[in-house]
């Protein structure tokens, strides 16, 4: 969910000669993604993921290609490509990103084969949900002991000064992951007379949360940093936590603040005018299947909404995720709000 370039990557051949389930007139032979390829669009390709979709969705029947950014770029992309597009599916947006691209009239509505699975995420069947994540601060378990002396909230983070400067704070607010903060803490503030309908203490809170951090180091990932000790605190995603760990050989916690974190739906969607529309529908069906499900979780740590993939998925995501307390959040005030609070972020509190 971090912002990354937006760079495709292209998948090897396709089919390998299995059956692709669900699939009308797929056959070993041939495999029904042989009319092109797919093209994905996603924030949630990092980490070996996407590279890992194009094996096992190559094994069956399908060829991808993918574009990775995040979630906002991602949103802003497809909306801006909406009269030619050239994605066919769309997955790892949050919920309000989706909702941005279902005003733009840029999403077709599909209902996959796994639809009664899982949780109706939008009445009017535009996107679905795929992967249940929590947001969360996370800190080096080497700076706090045993937890000791690390903050409980976001808040401490600005208000506390022994806080200052040990925090990462993102220059940019194109990821998802970073519009999530944001959302998390302005929602706190919520005043309806107010600037965009947040209170003059919430915008002095985001004033003092980016002006007490210590900004983000292009091409250097939060954990890098941690480990080198020049920072013990950030934002995370939950795979993103397991991953890094391994990868930096550092262990975090992620703090739980009283008022819970945002609990977001990662979702999946297909693209209107996708010149690949039954293909792209194939794929939906696959990806978000049980078995494609559990499969993704217990390689990256996920927790799947899709209630048939819980019992093989990987069972300590699925409890960490149920262990955070989702905080009360108006979706909809914030879906309506969004863009303009990134726009006034932008021009005037990001020193």
């Amino acid at each position: 969910m971090n912002l990354h370039r937006l760079l495709p990557a292209t998948a090897g051949i396709a089919a390998t000669g299995l059956l692709l389930t669900g699939c009308a007139g797929a056959t070993a032979e041939t495999p029904a993604a042989d009319a092109g390829a797919i093209v994905v669009y996603s924030n949630s390709v990092s980490d070996g993921r996407g590279e890992w979709l194009i094996e096992q969705a190559a094994e069956a029947g399908f060829e991808v290609e993918y574009v990775d950014a995040g979630g906002g770029a991602i949103t802003e992309r497809i909306i801006a490509e909406s009269a030619n597009p050239i994605a066919d599916v769309v997955f790892g947006p949050n919920n309000v990103n989706f909702e941005s691209m279902k005003a733009a009239g840029a999403l077709e509505a599909y209902t996959p084969a796994w639809a009664d699975k899982v949780d109706e995420i939008d009445p009017d069947g535009t996107y679905h949900s795929i992967v249940e994540e929590p947001i969360m601060v996370v800190y080096n378990t080497a700076a706090f002991p045993n937890g000791a002396g690390a903050p409980t909230d976001w808040t401490d983070l600005f208000e506390d000064e022994q806080y200052h400067g040990r925090y990462e704070t993102q220059t940019s607010l194109s990821g998802g992951t970073t519009q999530l903060v944001i959302t998390s803490l302005l929602s706190r503030y919520r005043d309806d007379s107010g600037e965009l309908g947040i209170s003059d203490e919430g915008w002095a809170a985001i004033d003092a949360f980016f002006a007490n951090g210590s900004p983000a180091v292009e091409g250097t990932d939060l954990y890098a940093r941690m480990s080198a000790g020049d920072v013990d605190l950030g934002q995370m995603w939950l795979a993103g936590k397991a991953s890094r760990e391994v990868e930096y050989g550092i262990e975090t916690e992620a703090i739980r603040p009283a008022g819970g974190v945002p609990i977001v739906n990662q979702g999946i969607g297909l693209v209107k005018g996708s010149d690949n529309n039954d293909q792209a529908q194939e794929f939906i069906d696959w990806f978000g299947s049980a078995e494609v499900q559990a499969a993704w979780s217990q390689e990256f740590f996920t927790a799947p909404t899709n209630a048939d993939a819980l019992a093989n998925a990987d069972q300590d995501a699925v409890e960490m995720s149920g262990s955070f307390t989702p905080q009360d959040i108006d979706w909809a005030f914030v879906s309506e709000n969004l863009p303009a609070w990134i726009e006034e972020i932008e021009l005037n509190h990001l020193g």
